[in-house]
């Protein structure tokens, strides 16, 4: 099997979830952008360290096709910086030797209106204003919380990629219920509806091209991709959630259906690169042990964005 670029997985990412801009994005919001460009340049010889993200992009850059050896995922760099300001983090892609080649700068506008030009499969960013308005327009996005650069990621053999369920692989009309009419309507609901398969979600076509990823390994004893559903759901609920994924035609390596529970101990035992969430206190306690996406999806995060408003 050969792939094209069409083929590809592809993944836009900010350079804030690739690589850590702390104290550059400082002086951005204390100083103003003058002051800010000024110091890019100053500084842009100088190696940025590892982002929220990098060990996941890292393990995606090195997949191979098993048969062609050709390369399987395809990486651009998405950044609000402009061409000047962003040199810095290609010189930083360089040192770090990853194979980054196209790249959108937009300096200062939100580039989600570029993602469908590059067949974007997923977006990831540090900004939730540009999440927000990429998946509103069709584009599997989250938000990357803040967390410590984990070593241990670093010699995992296989990527491991977790998704929540309701409002991110599925859509969030079983949440809905849950939220107006409590979890006893929600698992009389669910039970009743177990033959029917959920809505689906804004990431269900990122799990559906991670499983045509996966296919390319299917001869391989050490497949180099493993997935995992991790939901608040339980029994009788959990019915519906797998009979969905069969109905698609798609599949999850693990699942846990966790009834409420907190996510983080299973999380820091599955060990994720990444995790998919669209509720915010899954994710702040999530992003303590794994790196986290926080997916603005859902009436959950719609009843939030009505409070501000």
């Amino acid at each position: 099997m050969s792939f094209t670029l069409d083929d590809k997985l592809v993944i836009a990412i900010s350079s804030r979830a690739l690589f850590d801009l702390a104290e550059s994005n400082k002086i951005f919001e204390e100083k103003g952008e003058e002051e800010y460009t000024k110091y890019q340049i100053e500084h842009e010889n100088e190696l940025l360290q590892y982002g929220v993200a990098f060990p996941l992009i890292k393990k995606l850059l090195e997949l191979r096709n098993p048969t062609t050896q050709e390369t399987m995922v395809e990486i651009v760099l998405i950044s609000k910086n402009d061409p000047n300001t962003g040199l810095r983090v290609f010189n930083s892609i360089e040192k770090h030797g990853l194979e980054i080649t196209r790249a959108a700068f937009s300096r200062g506008r939100s580039p989600y209106k570029y993602l469908q030009a590059f067949n974007t499969d997923l977006f990831l960013s540090a900004n939730p204003e540009d999440v927000m308005l990429a998946l509103e327009n069709g584009c599997a996005s989250a938000t990357i919380y803040e967390g410590i650069y984990s070593e241990r990621n670093d010699d995992l053999q296989e990527i491991r990629i977790a998704f929540d369920g309701d409002a991110v692989i599925f859509s969030d009309e079983a949440e809905k219920i849950y939220q107006d009419m409590g979890l006893i309507e929600f698992q009389r609901n669910e039970k009743e509806k177990c033959e029917i398969p959920l809505a689906p979600g804004p990431f269900k076509m990122f799990l559906t091209a991670l499983n045509n990823l996966q296919k390319a390994y299917k001869n391989e004893k050490q497949k180099p991709i493993r997935t995992a559903l991790v939901t608040a759901r339980n029994a009788p609920a959990h019915k519906r959630a797998i009979k969905t994924l069969r109905a698609w035609g798609i599949g999850v390596d693990e699942a846990f259906f966790l009834g409420g529970l907190d996510k983080a101990a299973i999380l820091e035992s599955f060990n994720p690169h990444i995790f998919f969430d669209d509720q915010h206190t899954y994710c702040l306690n999530a992003s303590k042990v794994v790196p986290t996406g926080h997916v603005p999806s859902g009436v959950k995060n719609k009843k939030e964005f009505d409070l501000v408003e």
